[in-house]
């Protein structure tokens, strides 16, 4: 029985590199869980459908190895520097996954992410204007970036080694402003609507819109393994950086950042209707780059401890939910982090 396990992992988890390791513009926050990994193998030439929902609630300013208070960034300000003082970045996706089998050996898998964010920042205040009057918000709602990968794991007999080459589209809403002449750039990019900001007709952070107008390339690998009777663990990787910048222009550009995932885990499936599962996801983002870039203030490495459960309700169709808490995290600069990080999904095979 165990050996027909290891023999179904292969293409879900090729999709597992594929799909949850979505960076969704939240600088260095929590976006690393493998999630096809907690919804079940197999490696029948067909079809899989998955549906996830993602809730990131950044309302945690940290720097460096610690939390600080938000008065920190303002003192800069007092002393005539220019700091911005995030407040908070409520977060929620909803991803969209249809992967295709045509065989043991090949997968096709596609991400479609929907991104609903609200976000709430004083802006370059004083610490003495941390105040509500001073507080500037804006909703960010739609298609977000859409990734395409392809997977092939025709290494091993067993199926359980295998590599990706994908790439992520500039799908979403993206831009801002010209810092040189206030000029809006990009594809209908979120303004601000609340707050000094909205009255200062200012467009919401570059980084925090629903697309980065950058095409990517994604290439990833992946090992699964049983290691006992009812233990079964796994390792993925991935590394996407950006080729192609649709910002490129004198005082309009912007690059993100290359983020890399190393994803461990280990199911316990004694009972293979009920399976308990830890994941450690590695997380490592680097600065983003150009004038509308908050350069030193978006990169970061982050551990985090996973752990989940996955439950097979009907036929082919699993349902999970997980909760991510940092172990350690390091970030540049200042930045909002999230307390703790959840998913809930369920897939569908046939």
């Amino acid at each position: 029985m165990k050996q027909n396990i290891l023999l179904r992992c292969a293409l879900p988890l090729a999709v597992s590199v594929a799909l949850p390791a979505t960076a969704h513009a939240c600088a260095t926050c929590g976006c690393s869980l493998s999630s096809d990994a907690a919804m079940g193998y197999s490696s029948a030439p067909g079809w899989r459908f998955s549906l996830e929902y993602v809730f990131i609630n950044q309302n945690q300013l940290r720097s460096g190895t610690s939390a600080v208070p938000n008065t920190q960034p303002a003192a800069i300000n007092d002393a005539g520097g220019s700091q911005e003082v995030e407040r908070q970045t409520i977060n929620r996706y909803v991803n969209f996954g249809v992967s295709y089998s045509p065989s043991v050996n090949w997968n096709f898998s596609a991400l479609i992410p929907y991104i609903d964010r609200s976000h709430t920042t004083y802006g370059n205040a004083t610490t003495d204007q941390l105040t509500p009057d001073n507080l500037s918000g804006a909703t960010s709602q739609g298609l977000g970036d859409v990734k395409l990968i392809a997977s092939f794991q025709g290494f091993l007999p067993t199926h359980n080694l295998g590599v990706q080459l994908g790439v992520k589209l500039p799908t979403g809403r993206y831009g801002g402003q010209n810092v040189n002449t206030g000029e809006t750039v990009g594809r209908n990019p979120v303004f601000f609507s609340t707050g000094p900001n909205a009255s200062a007709g200012q467009a919401l952070d570059t980084s925090l819109q629903p697309g980065t107008g950058s095409t990517d390339l994604i290439v990833g690998a992946y090992y699964y393994q049983a290691i006992s009777q009812d233990f079964d663990a796994f390792i993925n990787g991935q590394f996407q950086t950006a080729v192609s910048e649709r910002l490129n222009q004198p005082g309009a550009d912007f690059r993100p950042g290359n983020v890399a995932n190393v994803s461990l885990g280990l199911r316990y499936e004694a009972n293979p209707k009920v399976v308990p599962q830890l994941q450690i996801n590695l997380y490592r983002k680097s600065h983003d780059q150009g004038a509308l870039a908050d350069t030193g203030n978006t990169a970061g490495t982050v551990v985090y401890l996973s752990p989940g459960i996955t439950v097979s309700v009907w036929k082919n169709t699993q349902v999970y939910a997980f909760v991510q808490r940092a172990m350690y995290s390091k970030l540049d600069g200042y930045q909002l982090f999230p307390r703790w990080t959840g998913n809930v999904g369920v897939s569908y095979a046939f």
